[in-house]
Protein backbone atom coordinates (compact mmCIF):
# COMPACT_ATOMS: atom_id res chain seq x y z
CA UNK A 1 0.00 0.00 0.00
CA UNK A 2 1.19 3.49 -0.57
CA UNK A 3 -0.15 6.83 0.71
CA UNK A 4 0.28 10.52 0.04
CA UNK A 5 0.26 12.04 3.92
CA UNK A 6 -0.50 16.05 4.03
CA UNK A 7 -0.74 18.24 7.42
CA UNK A 8 -3.59 20.05 6.86
CA UNK A 9 -5.42 23.01 8.92
CA UNK A 10 -8.98 21.75 7.03
CA UNK A 11 -9.75 19.98 3.76
CA UNK A 12 -12.76 18.66 2.42
CA UNK A 13 -14.20 16.19 -0.19
CA UNK A 14 -17.16 16.82 -2.80
CA UNK A 15 -18.89 14.49 -4.54
CA UNK A 16 -21.89 15.87 -7.05
CA UNK A 17 -21.70 19.02 -5.88
CA UNK A 18 -22.53 17.68 -1.67
CA UNK A 19 -19.56 17.32 0.55
CA UNK A 20 -19.25 14.24 1.44
CA UNK A 21 -16.22 14.65 3.98
CA UNK A 22 -14.52 17.68 5.84
CA UNK A 23 -12.06 17.65 8.92
CA UNK A 24 -10.42 20.55 10.63
CA UNK A 25 -7.36 20.43 11.62
CA UNK A 26 -5.50 17.01 11.04
CA UNK A 27 -4.26 14.94 8.01
CA UNK A 28 -5.66 14.55 4.33
CA UNK A 29 -4.28 10.80 3.39
CA UNK A 30 -4.52 9.92 -0.34
CA UNK A 31 -4.66 5.90 -0.18
CA UNK A 32 -3.84 3.43 -3.02
CA UNK A 33 -3.97 -0.62 -2.84
CA UNK A 34 -1.41 -2.51 -5.06
CA UNK A 35 -1.85 -5.58 -6.13
CA UNK A 36 -0.30 -8.08 -3.64
CA UNK A 37 -1.20 -5.99 -0.38
CA UNK A 38 -2.60 -7.56 2.60
CA UNK A 39 -4.40 -6.72 5.50
CA UNK A 40 -1.03 -6.77 7.35
CA UNK A 41 -0.69 -3.70 4.81
CA UNK A 42 -3.91 -2.24 5.82
CA UNK A 43 -3.11 -2.80 9.49
CA UNK A 44 0.69 -1.07 9.27
CA UNK A 45 -0.17 2.02 7.48
CA UNK A 46 -3.08 2.91 9.80
CA UNK A 47 -0.33 2.66 13.05
CA UNK A 48 2.12 4.15 11.12
CA UNK A 49 -0.85 7.40 10.06
CA UNK A 50 -1.80 8.01 14.12
CA UNK A 51 1.69 7.71 15.33
CA UNK A 52 3.82 9.62 13.11
CA UNK A 53 5.14 12.66 14.92
CA UNK A 54 4.48 15.81 12.51
CA UNK A 55 3.19 18.39 14.27
CA UNK A 56 4.99 20.83 16.09
CA UNK A 57 5.24 20.79 20.14
CA UNK A 58 5.70 23.86 22.07
CA UNK A 59 9.23 23.61 20.91
CA UNK A 60 8.27 23.94 17.32
CA UNK A 61 9.34 21.02 16.34
CA UNK A 62 7.94 18.05 15.05
CA UNK A 63 7.20 15.69 17.91
CA UNK A 64 3.33 15.13 18.61
CA UNK A 65 1.56 12.94 16.33
CA UNK A 66 -2.25 13.21 15.13
CA UNK A 67 -3.17 11.29 18.47
CA UNK A 68 -1.33 13.27 20.65
CA UNK A 69 -2.76 16.78 19.14
CA UNK A 70 -6.56 15.43 18.40
CA UNK A 71 -6.67 16.27 14.45
CA UNK A 72 -8.96 14.63 12.35
CA UNK A 73 -8.33 12.61 9.33
CA UNK A 74 -9.61 12.65 5.59
CA UNK A 75 -8.90 9.39 3.85
CA UNK A 76 -9.26 9.51 -0.02
CA UNK A 77 -9.01 6.48 -1.48
CA UNK A 78 -6.50 7.04 -4.92
CA UNK A 79 -5.33 4.42 -6.99
CA UNK A 80 -3.40 6.65 -9.54
CA UNK A 81 -0.89 6.32 -6.74
CA UNK A 82 0.11 2.86 -8.25
CA UNK A 83 0.43 4.60 -11.86
CA UNK A 84 3.56 4.03 -13.76
CA UNK A 85 4.89 6.70 -16.23
CA UNK A 86 8.19 5.45 -17.07
CA UNK A 87 7.47 4.62 -20.92
CA UNK A 88 4.99 6.19 -22.94
CA UNK A 89 2.56 9.38 -22.11
CA UNK A 90 -0.16 7.21 -20.89
CA UNK A 91 0.37 6.04 -17.49
CA UNK A 92 0.22 2.31 -16.48
CA UNK A 93 -2.10 0.91 -13.67
CA UNK A 94 -1.22 -2.83 -14.04
CA UNK A 95 0.47 -2.32 -10.48
CA UNK A 96 -3.12 -1.31 -8.46
CA UNK A 97 -5.31 -3.43 -7.23
CA UNK A 98 -8.52 -4.66 -8.63
CA UNK A 99 -11.14 -3.00 -7.29
CA UNK A 100 -12.97 -5.22 -5.03
CA UNK A 101 -9.46 -6.12 -3.46
CA UNK A 102 -8.64 -2.26 -2.89
CA UNK A 103 -12.32 -1.79 -1.34
CA UNK A 104 -11.78 -4.40 1.49
CA UNK A 105 -8.39 -2.86 2.45
CA UNK A 106 -9.72 0.67 2.03
CA UNK A 107 -12.46 -0.22 4.70
CA UNK A 108 -9.97 -2.11 6.94
CA UNK A 109 -7.20 1.21 6.95
CA UNK A 110 -10.63 3.22 7.92
CA UNK A 111 -11.86 0.52 10.20
CA UNK A 112 -8.51 0.91 12.37
CA UNK A 113 -8.16 4.66 12.24
CA UNK A 114 -11.74 5.20 14.07
CA UNK A 115 -10.74 2.21 16.36
CA UNK A 116 -8.64 5.70 17.72
CA UNK A 117 -11.19 7.62 18.45
CA UNK A 118 -10.50 10.43 16.70
CA UNK A 119 -12.73 11.92 13.81
CA UNK A 120 -11.92 10.42 10.98
CA UNK A 121 -13.87 11.46 7.66
CA UNK A 122 -13.81 10.09 3.93
CA UNK A 123 -14.82 10.07 0.32
CA UNK A 124 -16.63 7.31 -1.94
CA UNK A 125 -14.60 4.05 -2.66
CA UNK A 126 -14.34 4.36 -6.56
CA UNK A 127 -16.61 8.06 -7.11
CA UNK A 128 -14.57 11.20 -9.17
CA UNK A 129 -14.54 13.17 -6.19
CA UNK A 130 -13.00 16.66 -5.84
CA UNK A 131 -10.78 17.17 -2.68
CA UNK A 132 -9.61 21.01 -1.29
CA UNK A 133 -7.19 21.05 1.56
CA UNK A 134 -5.13 24.01 2.98
CA UNK A 135 -1.32 22.26 3.33
CA UNK A 136 -0.07 23.04 7.10
CA UNK A 137 3.66 23.54 6.59
CA UNK A 138 3.44 22.72 3.97
CA UNK A 139 4.05 19.32 5.31
CA UNK A 140 3.53 16.62 3.23
CA UNK A 141 4.80 12.84 3.28
CA UNK A 142 4.90 9.72 1.56
CA UNK A 143 4.67 6.39 2.76
CA UNK A 144 4.46 2.98 1.84
CA UNK A 145 3.86 -0.89 3.62
CA UNK A 146 6.51 -2.25 2.52
CA UNK A 147 10.38 -0.64 3.11
CA UNK A 148 11.63 1.78 0.08
CA UNK A 149 15.43 1.60 -0.60
CA UNK A 150 16.95 4.77 0.22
Amino acid sequence: MRLVLQRVTEASVEIDGQIVGQIGPGLLVFLGVGKGDSEHDALFLADRVLGLRIFEDSAGKMNLSVKDVQGEILVISQFTLYGNTQKGRRPSFDAAAPPDQARVLYELFLQELRRSGLKIESGIFGARMKVSLINDGPVTFILESEPVAQ
